[in-house]
């Protein structure tokens, strides 16, 4: 009786965590889309990269493959969060691909390109594994790696929020949607017993908090100084 009751709450648990975890992604997924109308109304990517859409394209697709029931069993708000994010990056790939100069099209059709190649090797790799554990391993070492590096990307950003003391080029709403979508999924990989889910998401939880800190204590720091007198009297 009291193991079937500690089940069900693990089940309500990792449910509810999945759940918020999905509309945590959302606020990322969306994020892109005032850099997009900047891009559309001025008919030019300008200087914008499109590299981080490519490689958030790959790690969704990979996570996708890694929820999906041939790769691992109850992990289907994994899978659902990152088809919908692969939707949103294709969307934006495409837009960028619109309004790039020919270069940056080509140079942007071929990533494309080879992100679907990749992924192709991989699906068609890893059912070649007939053992359904290798499999899993397989395919959940390849998911973790990603979402590990993705979540290591904002080290640049606060590396230089340390180094300009300014948290202009670190959106709050940005920051605090990655901290909430990793701490939910780090919940739901805890109440799952999955390590590829929890281990990164753990990671992405800890750097998300730092982001945070930071933003806080600069953005406190930059209110103070603007309320120091323009001029000093030592009088």
């Amino acid at each position: 009786m009291f193991v079937s009751i500690l089940t069900n709450t693990f089940t309500v648990c990792r449910d509810a965590a999945g759940i918020a975890g999905n509309i945590f992604a959302f606020g990322l997924f969306v994020s892109p889309i005032p850099t997009f109308r900047r891009i559309i109304r001025n008919q030019s990517t300008e200087q914008f990269s499109g590299l981080p859409y490519v490689y958030a394209l790959l790690n969704c697709m990979i996570c996708t493959w890694y929820g999906t029931p041939l790769i691992s069993h109850n992990n289907v708000p994994v899978m659902t969060v990152n088809s919908i994010g692969a939707v949103f990056q294709l969307a934006y790939i495409i837009l960028f691909i619109v309004y790039a100069d020919k270069e940056k099209k080509m140079r942007m059709l071929g990533l494309l390109l080879g992100v679907f190649g990749l992924l192709a090797i991989i699906v068609a790799g890893s059912m070649q594994i007939v053992d359904r554990e290798a499999r899993w391993i397989f395919v959940g070492l390849l998911s973790c790696g990603s979402l590990i590096s993705m979540f290591a990307s904002p080290l640049f950003i606060i590396n230089l929020v340390i180094q300009t003391k300014s948290v202009e080029y670190m959106p709050f709403y940005l920051s605090l949607s990655t901290f909430l979508m990793s701490t939910s999924f780090f919940l739901y990989g805890i109440f799952n017993f999955d390590a590829f889910i929890y281990v990164p998401n753990g990671i992405g939880t800890i750097l998300g908090i730092v982001q945070l800190a930071l933003y806080f204590y600069y953005k406190r720091k930059s209110v103070e100084d603007s309320r120091e007198p323009l001029i000093v009297s030592h009088a």
